[in-house]
């Protein structure tokens, strides 16, 4: 199967999966109160801000298990999978600690309670080795298999949902109910025997040049959160009183970027292994089904906005689904701009253009401070979003082609 319908089998997959997390969502928003509804959301931001340094490890990892697999490099291959198993136990260690010392102080500047802290914990710790399974499975292009693992987490947060969460009616428990999903991460087991051949000969991939790797990495998975969740934390801290309605709003616009996902990763993977000229015609063409479909979804939003809100919150009263109806259009238009930064640095990275991925982390750095400095409302947040956003897109895009051009071993797309 070729490369860009390999990216259409496993979106339409993982779109399933993700109507899944919408009825999850919906769940939570119908049952909750808004103010029990949009802690749970912002605070499962905050454990995707905690975990940024294991998915900078783990972005290095599928690059380099879909960099060693396509050169059929068995040995180093099975070195840096073998590796990465000593490499999560000593990560378990050092993240517990980190977690105790940092969790406290960081939730306390958002006026998490303590209780929430605690269960935002326990799900970074175990989300350490879920990543370690996720990282496996793209790396080496298992896209059906890590489908079926999403579309099994989905089914056990909807259970757990259903018949723990809605009768206790806490945040906790709405946390509690992913970090019971990544249970789904244990099918990998039935795999083991495909990842692990005992008659490899392994040699340690722990180079110099990996380790700068997962430096540089660091500026894409640190962009990535801020662009599509920073604000949530944003809203946290600047206005509570609204939160529910704004984490409502916010979760239907990065549907936008989520709904086509799938392609950015085996986008990532591909280009991770092979930059030829073959390989990079149907990259050009994953990136050009990401990008209408991206304009697809924020179309698709804002025509049915209305509909969305009623299927999201349920009955809300005319002013408050007024407010989240009108944020919507905006938050499309957003959610465009920071899918294709995105894009665009999943490209330099695994191209390895370094400075374009730092530049990349740079923007993103730049766009949550200003979030934090001027979202002191839903309407001022959005500005801000809307303008750091754009912004970012058009200096990005214009050093890249910049890039393209000047590279001439990298066809222009």
């Amino acid at each position: 199967m070729s490369l860009w319908r390999s990216g259409i089998f496993w979106a339409v997959l993982a779109f399933a999966g993700s109507l899944g997390n919408f009825a999850f969502t919906a769940l939570i928003a119908h049952h909750f109160n808004q103010a029990e509804y949009g802690l749970s959301d912002s605070v499962m931001k905050f454990t995707t801000f905690l975990a940024l340094p294991q998915g900078m490890v783990t972005t290095a990892v599928i690059h380099y298990i879909s960099h060693f697999r396509t050169h059929n490099d068995e040995a180093r291959l099975q070195g840096l999978l073998i590796g990465c198993r000593k490499f999560l136990r000593n990560t378990t260690i050092a993240g517990t600690v980190l977690v105790a010392v940092a969790v406290v102080p960081v939730g306390s500047y958002f006026a998490f309670r303590k209780s929430l802290i605690l269960a935002a914990a326990v799900c970074i710790l175990i989300g350490l080795w879920s990543s370690f399974a996720i990282a496996l499975c793209q790396g080496m292009a298992w896209f059906k298999r890590l489908a079926v693992i999403g579309f099994l987490a989905v089914c056990l947060r909807l259970v757990f949902g259903y018949f723990v969460a809605l009768p206790i009616n806490t945040a906790e428990m709405a946390v509690s109910a992913t970090t019971f999903s990544l249970l789904a991460n244990l099918a990998l087991l039935y795999w083991w025997k495909d990842i692990f051949k005992s008659d490899a000969q392994p040699v340690s991939p722990w180079t110099p040049e990996l380790f700068r790797f997962i430096i540089i990495s660091s500026g894409y998975v640190g962009a990535n959160w801020f662009f599509s969740q920073g604000d949530s934390l944003a809203a946290k801290r600047h206005f509570p009183e609204t939160l529910g309605l704004y984490s409502g709003a916010a979760n239907l616009g990065r549907a936008v970027f989520q709904s086509v996902g799938p392609f950015l990763q085996v986008l990532f993977t591909s280009r991770s292994g092979k930059r030829s000229q073959q390989s990079a015609a149907d990259q050009r063409i994953l990136l050009g089904l990401y990008a209408v479909g991206l304009a697809s979804a924020a179309g698709g939003l804002v025509l049915f906005r209305s509909l969305a809100v009623r299927i999201l919150f349920g009955k809300l009263a005319p002013e408050a689904a007024a407010m989240v109806t009108a944020l919507i259009p905006r938050l499309a238009a957003i959610m465009v701009f920071a899918g294709l930064c995105q894009a665009i640095g999943a490209w330099c990275l695994a191209s390895r253009w370094f400075k374009l991925t730092l530049l990349y982390g740079f923007c993103g750095l730049a766009y949550w401070i200003a979030l934090l400095a001027l979202g002191l409302n839903p309407d001022a947040l959005l500005n801000a979003m809307l303008i750091g956003s754009a912004a970012s897109f058009a200096l990005l895009c214009a050093l890249w082609l910049n890039t393209l051009r000047q590279n001439q071993t990298v066809p222009q797309p």
